[in-house]
């Protein structure tokens, strides 16, 4: 029995040993391979480390952290991002943890070179809108601007101005049965972003939605998806699809992006049937084109490029997915924010009124029209100072494939994310005397002269502009002439904190008190 266990141990044994031994170069070997990709992530950031030390850094957290949780998402924040611009002046390094860097520009010279180069954009709603214009790169977005570029041309937005009047109608309605009601006090956001949605619905697929007055399953879908882009943006350990998708938060973005595009889809898929078919003379097909109010799709679905070729289905749905998106909570901030900064000024306000009066004076209608937007100077005024003072998208963020050249011999090295802040440009005190203060004289003509032309981009600059500016515009000189014409807007005796967010925001809502007005006679 010995002999036996002995002869079993001498061959078992060897074998072992030696696979053990197999083991043990795997694991060396893998060990070997982690610490060279450390090794050389630690020289490459000591690297970007040296050459970002022509730039300021402000004091860190500690050698750890860094910056990281410094710069939260509220009014001490912003109000922490004045005293860095006034502080540093035109930019400086950021480092949040060990090894993620970020610079941050607020001078209208050093945010130029790179809103004017072509550069990355960091994505953080690809989801919702697909790779739609605002989050595409490279020929995929050159292609597309130039074919939606068309679709932002003066002659189709004269056509969108009817669309806002109606829907700035419906919103004062409401406003004057709930003033009657007792409810004089209302939070802008709530009531606007409505109004506007209501207006990118029609725009965009000429659908009445009647959302002002009643909810519906898609507009539930784009508030749920707004509050839960912004949810995950705050939780570090959510910017992990594999984690995000297997949380309740990422089902329910699922579920209210499945909802989004059915919507979208179903009406691209019936206008391109449509189109299709349609089989009218070319004289008779012309008529009724030009009769016809041309909205968002029909731009789209007959766009062509220089080959010939169109858009598919599956690229407008993301376009317009992305129009939706990203259109209305960022016209219904700015229009909020108007209308709080006229409230706190009634002498601006009082002015503004007089001019839209004097405009409208003699007119059987009280409706805006396409000329009358360029007749409103003052309001106009008003409007550029509210947008400065606050801008409803606070930052944008760009990461370059090449070195980048900002004044003063500074270099950005490739890689790092490049945070323009518009907030800081327009609160730096060296470029706006006494930035805090709302003054809509700072946009009279004589007083811009010599003023950088990158000092005011509440809608960014270059060539990844917002491309829907005019629209955006137009629709607030309306809601804001308008609202003016029907009522007088107080503010209400509570602080007002703002809450930067996806856009610009109010924490607990932007409440401002209505009293509905009687018009001057002729």
């Amino acid at each position: 029995m010995g002999y036996k266990l002995e002869g079993l141990l001498s061959h078992v044994l060897p074998s072992s040993i030696a696979s053990w031994g197999v083991l043990q170069l795997c694991v060396l070997a893998v060990l070997l391979v982690l610490l060279l990709r450390v090794g050389r992530l630690l020289l490459k950031y000591s690297s970007n480390i040296r050459r970002l030390r022509c730039f300021a850094q402000p004091p860190k957290r500690n050698w750890l952290l860094g910056h990281l949780g410094i710069m939260r998402n509220t009014e001490e924040g912003l109000q922490s991002v004045d005293e860095l611009v006034k502080t540093y002046k035109h930019s400086c390094a950021w480092f949040l943890g060990p090894f993620y860097t970020l610079i941050r520009l607020f001078h209208p010279d050093y945010i130029k070179p790179l809103l004017l180069a072509s550069g990355v954009l960091i994505k953080t709603a690809a989801c919702v809108s697909g790779q739609g214009l605002l989050l595409s790169n490279g020929e995929h977005w050159s292609r597309h601007r130039r074919l939606l570029t068309p679709a932002f041309h003066f002659d189709i937005l004269k056509n969108y101005v009817t669309i806002f009047n109606k829907s700035t109608d419906i919103m004062h309605e409401k406003w004057c049965r709930l003033v009657e009601e007792g409810q004089n006090c209302l939070d802008m956001f709530e009531q606007i972003s409505l109004m506007t949605l209501h207006s990118l619905l029609k725009c965009t697929f000429s659908y009445d939605s009647n959302c002002q007055e009643h909810p519906s399953e898609y507009i539930a879908a784009i508030y749920e998806l707004s509050t839960l882009v912004v949810q995950r943006e705050h939780r570090m350990l959510y910017h992990w699809d594999w984690l995000y998708w297997r949380t309740d938060e990422g089902r329910r973005f699922r579920r209210a992006c499945a909802m989004v595009h059915r919507f979208t889809a179903n009406i691209v898929q019936k206008r391109r049937a449509a189109l299709n078919q349609q089989q009218e003379p070319e004289q008779q097909s012309r008529s009724s084109k030009a009769k016809k109010v041309t909205d968002f799709i029909d731009v789209l679905l007959l766009s062509r490029d220089e080959d010939g070729n169109g858009l598919t289905d599956e690229e407008i749905k993301a376009e317009a997915d992305t129009f939706m998106f990203e259109g209305h909570d960022t016209t219904a901030s700015g229009i909020s924010w108007i209308l709080y900064n006229l409230a706190l000024h009634p002498d601006h306000q009082d002015r503004c009124r007089a001019e839209v009066d004097a405009l409208l004076q003699g007119r059987d209608s009280e409706e805006i029209e396409w000329n009358d937007l360029s007749n409103l100077p003052y309001t106009t005024m008003c409007i550029k100072e509210s947008l400065r003072l606050h801008p409803p998208v606070t930052a944008v963020t760009r990461r370059f494939a090449q070195d980048m050249t900002v004044p003063g011999g500074r270099v950005i090295p490739q890689g790092n994310i490049c945070l323009v802040s518009i907030y800081g440009t327009h609160h730096n005190p060296d470029i706006w005397p006494n930035p805090e203060v709302y003054d809509p004289m700072r946009f009279d003509p004589e007083n811009s002269k010599g003023r950088s032309s990158h000092a005011f981009v509440p809608f960014s600059a270059g060539p990844r502009n917002c491309i829907g500016q005019n629209f955006a515009m137009a629709e607030m000189k309306v809601v804001v002439a308008l609202t003016l014409l029907r009522f007088r807007v107080t503010p209400r005796d509570s602080e007002v904190r703002r809450l930067p967010e996806l856009i610009l925001r109010a924490e607990r809502g932007l409440w401002l008190r209505l009293e509905p007005r009687i018009p001057p006679k002729d």
